[in-house]
């Protein structure tokens, strides 16, 4: 043996470990692919329809009077401005479906690290999962079962807090009518 406990049940299904994608990751090729994928078509499909579009109402805006144009410069600053952000909204539209490209890569760690993303979301399990006492009771149990022995450590290890009654007509923004001044 070589320090290590090797036991694995055949029949069990153990999840694999989700990758550290972090500021040191090198992508494979597929991915490289893909995020070139995602530049070029981010761009020429969104950023510069929406960058143009906008160009062109800003354009008309300051024609009819609407907005008003620089003394000195004209429209430009504003035509500028709104492809500056013509840009970074088709980019950040594209977001979404850049992500979907990555979770169909198969042999991608970074593929995997979104799918297990995802499924971390939309099936939160632990102490996450735990249904609030405001939610309608429609199935009469509870899929969020936990041990007494757990909630004895929740209870000893988190930190009890009392709710501090709120006053809006006492806070630090109102004056209080209590001066220096003594009366004689």
């Amino acid at each position: 043996m070589n320090g290590r406990a090797d036991f694995q049940e055949s029949n069990a299904e153990v999840p694999r470990p989700i990758p550290h994608i972090g500021a040191d990751y090198i992508p494979t090729e597929e991915e490289r692919r893909v995020f070139a994928e995602c530049n070029d078509e981010s761009f020429w499909f969104r950023s510069v329809p929406l960058a143009a579009t906008s160009m062109l109402i800003t354009q008309g805006l300051i024609s009819k009077g609407i907005l008003s144009s620089h003394p000195k410069y004209g429209s430009i600053p504003k035509l500028i401005f709104a492809c500056i952000m013509g840009y970074f909204a088709g980019k950040l539209s594209y977001v979404k479906t850049c992500q979907e490209k990555f979770r169909n890569l198969e042999n991608s760690p970074l593929g995997e690290a979104l799918r297990s993303g995802q499924a971390r979301r939309s099936s939160p399990s632990g102490h996450y999962s735990q249904k609030s006492k405001y939610d309608s009771n429609l199935s009469g149990h509870s899929s969020f079962v936990t041990s007494p022995a757990a909630d004895n450590i929740e209870k000893e290890m988190l930190p009890h807090y009392e709710p501090i009654p709120f006053s809006a007509s006492m806070n630090e923004s109102t004056p209080t009518g209590i001066t220096d001044h003594v009366a004689q």
